[in-house]
């Protein structure tokens, strides 16, 4: 393990170890917060039970939905953004400024047209997600040396051929990054949604236990989604490094 990581770890013991303290001497309240072991007990317990692990499945289901909704659309859009100059002095505006709205208003619309289902879930969290793909795409692409497309005119390579081959690895970094901000947008996205309205999921679920004053179930839930959020990034953050030492970025 390297020193960055052993810190990082022993961060995050140190952390769980002071609020346990706190919560075992009557530093916070038990009607404000469990202690770090009871939560794990909790969900321990929660995930031998049969609708909490139909929620999980629900809500990553969903989830993954969404960030592939929203990385393909705005990779799409970045590059037809990127191709086409006049719509992009159009729509850069707009881009600049869309996460000052508060994308949540549109959700009870979401329902009104698409049902109470997973479907606006899904739509709420593609719609957060989009944007940071299609900015960090035709970030990419803008940022590619002038020197590396002039090459590959010189040596007469077809325009899918230096799609491929030069354009898109150059801007992986950036690429990866948009992915990156896509799925966390997404993820937050559709929970937020499972809180407000909808008949499954880990963010209703929650809601349910916080309104029933049911400080177990909702600590122990509220851990599985960490945990669950943590490995994801995890694995995203595994992949970047990979794609990093492969063109000796790092």
């Amino acid at each position: 393990m390297s020193r960055v990581a052993a810190t990082r770890w022993g961060l995050i013991v140190a952390m769980f170890a002071a609020v346990e303290i706190c919560c075992r001497v009557g530093i916070i309240s038990r009607l404000t917060m469990i202690p770090p072991s009871g939560m794990v007990v909790a969900a321990w317990h929660l995930m031998s039970v049969d609708t909490v692990r139909g929620d999980l499945l629900f809500t990553l289901t969903n989830t993954a939905a969404a960030i592939a909704i929203a990385v393909v659309t705005g990779f799409i859009s970045g590059v037809v953004l990127n191709a086409v100059p006049r719509l992009r002095r159009v729509v850069d505006p707009l881009l600049a400024a869309y996460y000052a709205v508060p994308t949540f208003i549109f959700y009870p619309m979401l329902v009104a047209i698409l049902g109470l289902n997973r479907a606006p879930l899904i739509a709420i969290g593609a719609v957060l997600g989009v944007v940071a793909m299609t900015v960090n795409t035709l970030t990419g692409l803008d940022r590619i040396p002038r020197v590396y497309l002039k090459t590959a005119k010189a040596m007469r390579m077809s325009r899918t051929s230096t799609v491929l081959l030069v354009q898109l690895p150059a801007a992986t970094p950036h690429l990866v990054t948009g992915v990156k901000l896509a799925v966390s947008y997404s993820i937050v996205g559709t929970i937020a949604g499972e809180f407000i309205l909808s008949v499954a999921g880990l963010g209703r679920a929650i809601s349910l236990a916080y309104n029933n004053l049911d400080n177990n179930t909702m600590y122990g839930l509220l851990l599985i989604l960490l945990v669950t959020v943590t490995l994801v990034n995890l694995a995203i953050y595994e992949w970047e490094r990979a794609i990093h030492r492969r063109w000796g970025l790092r």
